[in-house]
């Protein structure tokens, strides 16, 4: 990369998330807005392929499973249209396939949900030379499972019934679950 386009890349802190977990969204557009990102959001393939094709940013972070289709083909989009752009990969199922695709598609990175903003932030950041360190304050087991379970609920439209089902666990159980507050 060229000292011009380093500097450009310096300065264009323009952003583009594509989820289709609106709250998730709305979460991470407003952190990353206050860390300085220009922010546009977009909830499926189709909105952020017509996004880039408008004007392509520096920065894209990119749920891999969305309701129009995969998330890998706003990544090649992006890298097609802008080379020099960083982009990362949120997926709530994670694996090594997956992560390995993502990468070789021009994600610079893969992150499993529910991500920090500040861990975003590193990814999206970070040079090529260093490695990622650990999270200084990761989420306990029992908040990540929490989130999982949070996540199910939402996708099975607040049906305990059908979340239960989907997560092999007595209704019941899952009910006194959903009743207790957030794990730390």
């Amino acid at each position: 990369m060229t000292a011009i386009a380093e500097l450009a890349a310096e300065t264009d802190r323009s952003l583009m998330i594509v989820e289709d977990d609106k709250p998730f969204l709305e979460r991470l557009s407003r952190a990353m807005e206050t860390r300085g990102f220009t922010v546009t959001s977009c909830e499926s393939v189709s909105d952020g392929l017509e996004h880039i094709g408008k004007s392509a940013p520096a920065f894209a972070v990119v749920d891999l499973r969305l309701g129009d289709g995969n998330g890998l083909d706003v990544v090649a989009a992006l890298k097609q249209q802008r080379p020099d752009a960083r982009a990362i990969v949120l997926t709530g199922y994670g694996n090594i396939a997956t992560a390995v695709t993502a990468v070789k598609m021009g994600a610079v990175d893969y992150l499993s949900k529910p991500a920090d903003a500040d861990d975003v932030v590193a990814a999206l950041l970070a040079s090529g030379t260093e490695t990622s360190q650990p999270p200084a304050n990761p989420m306990s087991a029992d908040r990540v499972r929490w989130e999982h379970i949070q996540r199910i609920y939402e996708l099975c439209n607040r049906n305990v019934s059908e979340t239960a089902r989907r997560l092999n666990m007595h209704r019941r159980t899952l009910q006194r679950i959903l009743a207790k507050r957030a794990p730390r």
